[in-house]
């Protein structure tokens, strides 16, 4: 790359109050970013409780907050009872304008959530906006239904701050899959200012296979952070349960958000088949779906690219509550006819389940349903990234 990139500065906001997606996207396109661009410097602030169980290559680094998990119910939470809620959150916006004020970035990516947790950035946006930052926000190809994003949004009159403040939005999928903001009273100037870059490829080391990798085939059944993957598991295990000659090699993936009771459940009652190996947690992921024969999943984002990058059958359950996003996403996908789907309440009938399990490696890979597919949003995203620092 010319040598004008060298020594640039992007700064990337996660934060990561549930699950690994936000992170895990962040740490993808810093990578390829530096990569890409000799000498460039990525810095990546995170909530996330396990940041640093990730490689990260030389001139990626991240920079911890206190952490803050989301409830099911949507509510938040401090990881200790001992912090108050509005504590934490002004040590994180401290902790944010401070790290900006001193890394100095060329440009400020805001991962999915516009203006942070609780508006925690929105004093880092406008500082970084004074000193002539470039300020772009990324987001899913879904965000959530229109009627639950646009209620989320409305009390704090986002669309104007997006429109205020960045200068690019990033949609991270092709604009014939889905449009995030979709349904919403767009303002004309954040439409002009969207890029549809497309998915974000991933890639598989594949110097080793992962320690956690069965022999031979296998169906990999992963939930992601799990914090919300306990009923994916236990209709999963349902199935084996109810179907003792669905004997598919199985490796399941909790998570390493899934709560220690339901974890030692979950692991002690796959002892009971052989064929069916139980761990919490790899941070190799990507190895393990390149080289399953087929995924079980719950929709999210990152997983769902990783089931594209690797051209891998794949049942989807999405979760259906509090968020949409999952259905929305997943639907479209089984519309395209890239991945089968099941609704939760489907995948709770162990019959329907076992059934789904036994077709799985025999269905069609995910470009062999859509033709349109493309996963060059990392490559697309660097060049944006060039053309911006070059000007």
């Amino acid at each position: 790359m010319p040598d004008r990139n060298r020594n640039h500065r992007v700064l990337m906001y996660s934060h990561d109050t549930f699950g690994l997606g936000h992170l895990r996207r962040c740490r993808a396109i810093a990578q390829a970013l530096v990569q890409d661009h000799r000498g460039m410097m990525v810095l990546i602030i995170s909530g996330s409780q396990i940041a640093g169980a990730f490689d990260y290559r030389a001139r990626v680094d991240f920079v911890k907050i206190p952490s803050v998990i989301k409830l099911r119910n949507g509510e938040y939470a401090t990881m200790s009872e001992h912090i108050d809620l509005a504590d934490t959150i002004h040590m994180r916006r401290s902790i944010i304008r401070h790290t900006a004020e001193s890394f100095r970035p060329d440009i400020f990516i805001v991962d999915k959530e516009p203006m942070g947790l609780r508006g925690e950035v929105e004093e880092t946006l406008a500082f970084l906006k004074e000193r002539g930052t470039t300020l772009v926000l990324g987001l899913r190809d879904v965000m959530d239904a229109p009627h639950l994003l646009e209620a989320e949004w409305k009390h704090s009159d986002m669309l104007s701050k997006i429109d205020r403040y960045f200068d690019h939005i990033w949609v991270y999928g092709p604009p014939d899959f889905h449009d995030p903001l979709s349904g919403l009273d767009v303002p004309p100037g954040v439409h002009d200012r969207m890029d549809f870059v497309g998915f974000l490829q991933r890639s598989a080391r594949g110097d080793q296979p992962s320690q956690h990798q069965p022999d031979g085939d296998y169906i990999l059944v992963t939930t992601g952070g799990g914090g919300d993957g306990a009923d994916l598991i236990e209709n999963v295990l349902r199935a084996f349960e109810h179907d003792p000659t669905l004997t598919t090699r199985t490796l399941i993936v909790l998570g390493p958000y899934m709560t220690a009771d339901l974890r030692a459940g979950f692991t002690q009652r796959g002892t009971a088949f052989p064929h069916v190996d139980v761990i919490d947690f790899d941070p190799r992921m990507e190895e393990l779906t390149a080289n399953a024969q087929s995924v079980v999943a719950m929709g999210g984002y990152n997983t769902f690219c990783e089931i594209l990058s690797f051209d891998k059958p794949a049942l989807i359950v999405p979760r259906i509550a509090p968020r949409e996003e999952q259905l929305l996403r997943a639907s479209r996908a089984a519309e395209l006819g890239m991945v089968d789907m099941l609704l939760p309440g489907d995948a709770a009938d162990p019959a329907r389940m076992a059934e789904a399990l036994r077709r799985l490696p025999h269905r069609k890979r995910p470009s062999e349903g859509w033709d349109g597919l493309t996963l060059d949003g990392l490559h697309n995203i660097s060049d944006l990234v060039g053309k911006e620092l070059g000007r």
